[in-house]
């Protein structure tokens, strides 16, 4: 793969897929800007790689703006995401239905709407990955906010593809399944949870952070060219049955 057009803004960085994928697209020789929440998991992230950290509030459309009205940008992965709780339509918490959205959907919008002028402004095109979930694809119990944040997430991807084409930009969607981390464990690391779950999928196995990781680059390289607004599970096989 070849990343030499230009910069590649990656959030959610201080996070497990979002570092995982600087890793990966920083061994491919990209330039790489990471942004997050933690700014001392970036410095030590941007410290390990060789990328350029960028912390800025994804709720914040002038701290949004501030961060990338004057950067020069190619492409972007919007990996910012917020979990929210585990809970029924019944039972969720609308404030935190609210910051869910705020985080997920609004967030990756407002990078979009300036990252995007950037791209326009530069004239070589770019590319643009958003990452989504298997919780957009397919009712999950208990993700209600999760699920819908990540399903409006796939609309932004499609208009976005529809919008930018014309000016060479692709925009993307990944729809990873679970990635056992410390965070996901609470919920998905119960037997009763995920052991069903995983006798469902094909594979029968959680995803890694580098599985993510390869198809988010894939989509960003010139080998996707000629790809633009779908929405690509990496979920080994769940939602296809």
């Amino acid at each position: 793969m070849s990343f030499d057009q230009g910069a590649i803004l990656v959030t959610g960085a201080s996070g497990g897929i979002g570092a995982a994928t600087v890793r990966h697209l920083r061994r491919e020789g990209a330039d790489v800007i990471a942004s997050g929440r933690n700014v001392e998991k970036l410095d030590e992230l941007a410290n390990e790689t060789g990328a350029r950290a960028l912390p800025f509030d994804l709720k914040s459309e002038e701290s949004v703006r501030d961060a990338l009205q004057d950067l020069d940008l190619w492409g972007v992965v919007n990996c910012g995401g917020f979990g929210g709780e585990i809970a029924t339509p019944m039972e969720t918490d609308i404030s935190v239905f609210d910051e869910v959205i705020a985080v997920n959907a609004r967030g990756a919008l407002l990078v979009t709407k300036y990252a995007s002028k950037s791209m326009i402004r530069l004239g070589k095109g770019g590319a643009i990955v958003n990452v989504s979930s298997q919780a957009a694809l397919v009712g999950l119990r208990g993700h209600i906010s999760y699920g819908s944040s990540k399903a409006a997430l796939d609309n932004i991807t499609r208009v976005s593809a529809l919008e930018l084409g014309e000016y060479g930009i692709r925009v993307n969607g990944v729809h990873p399944t679970v990635v056992m981390t410390e965070m996901s464990a609470f919920y998905w690391g119960r037997e009763d949870i995920g052991g069903p779950f995983l006798e469902k999928m094909p594979l029968g196995r959680w995803a890694t952070e580098e599985e993510i990781a390869a198809p988010i680059a894939f989509l960003l390289s010139d080998g996707a060219s000629m790809i633009s607004g779908v929405s690509l599970p990496i979920d080994g096989g769940y939602t296809a049955v």
